[in-house]
């Protein structure tokens, strides 16, 4: 298996939960994810790893207390501290179900950057619901300046509405992971019709060969596209029932725009596996994963449906396509050494030793009941624990490690003068030459680290004899 091959064959679909099962494939082995996630509409309409243990279907509401869990907190926090303030702006602005959405769908986010490829891209779609949050937080995440286009997928239909225009468009946030990113321009056919000037537009004066080659070339498709329907309006041979399901000619655009013949697309959110029809259609290798029960046989009598599939260029019969369908229920293993986004939530391989166990609420308390409250960078001493944050005493951009043994407790002010440069040691010097360093700091950092090593090394010995 080459150094670019996923770790897990191809038409594969996972009924996991997206997040273990994307933390067990090999990093940077995907071309293209494409991808429909929950909306945060407040219906019920997809499920929840929680909610679906509990026997709910298609749940799409969002509870802080009940939906979050700590290792998302734990691992957007430290991981990626841009993100994290993107969803406690979000808690202070919109409120905590939009929050624990955002925190649902960071941690995974964080695992999508990186699988992709450098020559990779990402498609999300979302609606007006959530859109400009998770603009936000993809921002912060695949960088302001990896964006590059807000799709805006118009259709028509029936509506209520009576105090606002009727709301029917989606967006899709399409963000490539480098300047490398596969793109091929999408062309659609030419329209006519009458410019507001009175002027006759999709019309060209001219010989019948530059007549013929304007309508072979076709226009550039713009970032709005209103070709494709929605909900009633999808094509009838393609309807299948669940609730959310897009429109094949719309992912096929996608696909055909981010990717080559033979790549590997990934749709983390797999539905009623439109991706991975469309992407099949299109010649490229696809995984999908879904909680649903249902996904694996709906995308056989999807693929059923469709009497010849073009692999390549060439016609396949679709049941020898059924035939190669692989159907998963396990978590794959990671064959290239390497770590999950959150290294510290990493599942441990074979010989492999998992680092560091904790999260940042463990860790902040433990060092909270050994060294009291007090801020290792001006010797603040704080009226609670509210007061004092988790940093690196090394930053891990100079090879500073997550582990226990590099963490110390600052007040606001210090975390912010730090940041994520500077040395603890520098902090202090920092702040002894302006004058506020107080006193002098009870904490001896290598006697610190020593203790924080033990206990670490502790945990580590009890967490894998738990699971030997």
């Amino acid at each position: 298996m080459g150094p670019s091959e996923p770790n897990v064959e191809n038409r594969t679909l996972f009924e996991h939960d997206n997040l273990p099962v994307m933390r067990g494939i090999n990093s940077e082995t995907i071309d293209l994810i494409a991808t429909d996630p929950p909306f945060n509409k407040g219906r019920d309409f997809h499920a929840t790893p929680d909610s679906l243990a509990k026997g709910a279907s298609f749940q799409d509401r969002w509870r802080w207390e009940e939906d979050v869990q700590t290792e998302w907190v734990d691992a957007i926090r430290d991981s990626e501290p841009g993100a994290w303030a993107v969803i406690d702006w979000t808690r202070m602005t919109y409120g905590d179900d939009m929050g624990a959405f955002l925190c649902f769908v960071g941690v995974r986010l964080l695992e999508m950057r990186r699988l992709l490829k450098p020559a990779g891209s990402i498609y999300l779609h979302c609606d007006d619901t959530a859109s400009a949050y998770l603009k936000t937080l993809m921002d912060a995440i695949f960088g302001r300046q990896n964006f590059r286009n807000t799709i805006k997928w118009c259709y028509t239909g029936p509506s209520v509405a009576k105090r606002w225009f009727p709301r029917k468009s989606d967006t899709i946030l399409f963000y490539a992971k480098s300047e490398a990113s596969t793109f091929n321009s999408q062309r659609k056919p030419h329209k006519s019709g009458i410019h507001n000037n009175g002027t006759v537009f999709g019309k060209i004066d001219g010989d019948a060969e530059q007549m013929r080659q304007r309508e072979v070339d076709g226009k550039l498709v713009e970032d709005w596209w209103d070709e494709f329907g929605a909900g009633a309006h999808i094509a009838k041979g393609e309807r299948t029932g669940y609730p959310t399901q897009k429109p094949l000619a719309l992912y096929d655009r996608i696909i055909r725009a981010s990717s080559n013949a033979g790549d590997w697309v990934l749709d983390p959110f797999a539905g009623c596996a439109t991706t991975p029809l469309a992407a099949e259609l299109a010649g490229r290798r696809w995984i999908g994963i879904d909680l649903w029960d249902g996904a694996m046989q709906t995308t056989i009598e999807r693929f059923q449906k469709t009497a010849m599939l073009a692999a390549t260029d060439t016609a396949v019969n679709t049941m020898a396509i059924i035939g190669q369908l692989h159907h998963r229920t396990d978590v794959p293993e990671r064959t290239d050494g390497g770590d999950a986004a959150a290294p510290y939530l990493a599942t441990p391989t074979k010989g492999m030793r998992r680092r560091p166990l904790m999260g940042v609420t463990e860790m902040k308390e433990l060092l909270v009941e050994k060294f009291w409250l007090h801020c290792w960078g001006c010797n603040f001493v704080a009226p609670d624990a509210r007061y004092l944050e988790l940093d690196h005493i090394r930053p891990r951009n100079s090879g500073g490690s997550d582990d226990i043994d590099n963490r110390a407790l600052l007040c606001g002010p210090c975390n912010k003068i730090k940041r994520d440069h500077a040395t603890l040691v520098s902090l202090r010097k920092a702040n002894e030459k302006s004058g506020h360093l107080a006193g002098i700091h009870p904490i001896n950092l290598k006697e610190a680290g020593r203790w924080t090593r033990r206990v670490y090394e502790e945990a580590l010995a009890q967490r894998l004899s738990a699971n030997a």
